[in-house]
């Protein structure tokens, strides 16, 4: 799949509108029960850039990125800054922050994913955008140092460990994230008229299975 390694200028979409979608396929029965189902093991998020943009100057530099991609064919980074850490908004990322899994005494690599808790029901979701120079790993509650005890592929996700985690031993890790999407229109239309009375352009994006 096309795809550029280049986020979206994060300011401009600080104070976006968006978030998660779900896709639920319901069927009423006759006596009122229903059978619900879904096609989606993951959610796909989408959002609107163009609640964030104030000024002439970030129309220009939307455009501009805009036409780097050349619309809706190259997929790109976005920033969610309601969901962007492996721990909480206000906390600082650590190397136990998500459980990735346990060692069998072979495996070494491990896919980055978060976690979703509520009450005794959860949902894990891949990460595959992790941001460089924001991963931290630990085995066995003790951290390791990048490009020695593990090397990371940000374009995936994918966590190779230089050794093999005994069997039972816990990974770990923690981390900042991007959402991989594309834009979810061939056009932008907005005019410099519109714009200085109020009226935003429509940006929107959508989100990636990579």
């Amino acid at each position: 799949m096309a795809f550029h390694e280049v986020r979206f200028p994060a300011p401009l979409s600080f104070g976006s509108a968006g978030g998660p979608e779900r896709r639920t396929e319901i069927v009423t029965l006759a006596n009122g029960f229903e059978e619900r189902n879904t096609p989606w093991e993951h959610a796909r998020r989408r959002y609107d850039a163009g609640l964030s943009i104030r000024s002439l100057e970030d129309v220009e530099e939307v455009l501009a990125f805009f036409e780097a991609r050349r619309g809706e064919l190259y997929g790109f980074r976005w920033k969610d800054w309601v969901d962007y850490k492996s721990c909480l908004p206000k906390e600082e990322i650590a190397f136990d922050d998500q459980v990735l899994g346990s060692g069998d005494g072979a495996s070494r690599a491990f896919q980055l994913c978060k976690t979703y808790v509520s009450g005794s029901h959860s949902y894990v979701r891949p990460i595959v955008k992790p941001v460089p120079s924001t991963v931290k790993v630990g085995v066995g509650g003790l951290a390791l140092m990048e490009s020695v005890g593990y090397d990371v592929d940000y374009a995936t996700g994918l966590i190779t460990l230089a050794i093999a985690p005994a069997e039972g031993e816990p990974v770990t890790a923690g981390f900042e994230f991007d959402v991989p999407v594309r834009f979810n229109t061939d056009r932008i239309h907005v005019s410099a008229a519109s714009f200085q009375a109020g009226e935003m352009p429509s940006v929107p994006v959508v989100e990636l299975r990579v």
